[in-house]
């Protein structure tokens, strides 16, 4: 095979390979017709539709540049007696080098068959030479991945602007939203969402999972009927429980969020350990690194943290304790216990009207 050959399936091998083996081959090769062939070697055939040889796209004449069906680049070979012709080759043409292609005709005068496989997808078969052949291999993969997908029971809403990786896998009754890039080996389950603009890269999904607009997942794992974003961040290594929640603007890196619990909005938990069944307030920030390392938040279960509140890593928050809003937590806050860690607030009455200046009366 050509290096150049992202698209080839499997069965286009085994195809060629039962045609070599029916027709009693030499070589086998796989063709395919394109409406504008130059730059590819042409294939000849005889009056009676036989392959004759294959002419280099430069060492054409007039006759042969008007041929559209052209060589693949895909072989199947007598190992013996190919290497014996390729040793008889000379670099008989114009760019002065020895041609593979030449032992079609070499091999044809000395007796032996020589069969082509005819291939009706030009996208899967040849190489990739341009960045536009490149996008346009890369389209036609995506495209064959979406039928797959939509013939096992997956709803792709617009397969144009989906970027599935052949890789991936996606359970039945799942709906994947335009603008959706799915990379990777990523798993996801029967039943889920993936809604517009997300990316979801090496992921393991369990089922009815519902991840919403402009969400980018990496390397981590999500349990079932979880609810994610929008905008939402899980880094590599985060762990996202049963039932569990992640709002708007919630990024976690190297978190695991027990089941039931969810951090709603506008958080960053980093090198965390959260128990099941906790509530994160709007504005948490687990101060994770010191400037050296990274050092681990313990939050237990049934723990509620207030809004705008700082959790300075190492620390642990214990099961059922509270942390008050606007608190910066720096020590360990015992099970059942309520955290407040900000300054007192004190009311200077009167201050507003000492601070505005007296009107001035107007002179007539």
């Amino acid at each position: 095979l050509n290096g150049d050959l992202p698209a080839l399936r499997p069965s286009t091998l085994r195809r060629l390979l039962a045609r070599h083996r029916r027709r009693g081959a030499a070589l086998s090769l796989v063709t395919t017709t394109l409406p504008h062939p130059a730059g590819y070697g042409r294939i000849v055939r005889d009056a009676r539709g036989e392959v004759v040889r294959i002419a280099e796209d430069r060492d054409c004449g007039p006759a042969e540049r008007a041929i559209r069906e052209v060589n693949c680049g895909i072989y199947c070979a007598d190992a013996a007696t190919l290497i014996g012709t390729l040793r008889e080759l000379k670099p008989n043409n114009a760019q002065k080098e020895i041609y593979i292609t030449d032992a079609v005709a070499r091999l044809i005068a000395s007796g032996a068959k020589v069969a082509a496989l005819l291939h009706d997808d030009a996208d899967e078969v040849l190489g990739v030479n341009t960045r536009e052949e490149l996008s346009r291999v890369t389209r036609a993969m995506w495209a064959r991945k979406a039928a797959e997908l939509q013939t096992s029971g997956v709803t792709i809403v617009d397969p144009a602007q989906t970027c599935i990786d052949p890789e991936a896998q996606i359970g039945r009754d799942s709906v994947i939203w335009p603008g959706v890039a799915i990379q990777g080996a990523t798993r996801l389950g029967e039943g889920c969402q993936v809604l517009s603009g997300s990316r979801i890269a090496r992921c393991r999904i369990g089922r009815r999972v519902e991840i919403r607009d402009h969400s980018v997942l990496v390397e981590s794992r999500v349990g079932n009927d979880v609810s994610i974003g929008p905008f939402a961040h899980l880094r590599p290594g985060s762990i996202v429980e049963a039932d569990a929640r992640i709002g708007n603007y919630v990024e976690l890196k190297m978190t695991r969020l027990g089941r039931r619990s969810k951090a709603p909005h506008l958080s960053y938990l980093g090198d965390a350990e959260i128990g099941a069944d906790c509530n994160i307030g709007a504005g948490t920030i687990t101060c994770n690194y010191d400037g050296q390392k990274k050092h681990p938040t313990t939050i237990g279960r049934a723990v509620f943290i207030g809004s705008d509140s700082q959790l300075i890593a190492p620390v642990t928050i214990g099961d059922r304790a509270y942390v008050a809003a606007g608190s910066t937590v720096t020590e360990d806050v015992p099970a059942g216990a309520l955290a407040i860690a900000r300054g007192r607030q004190r009311n200077v009455e009167g201050w507003v009207a000492k601070r505005q200046p007296k009107k001035q009366t107007k002179q007539r």
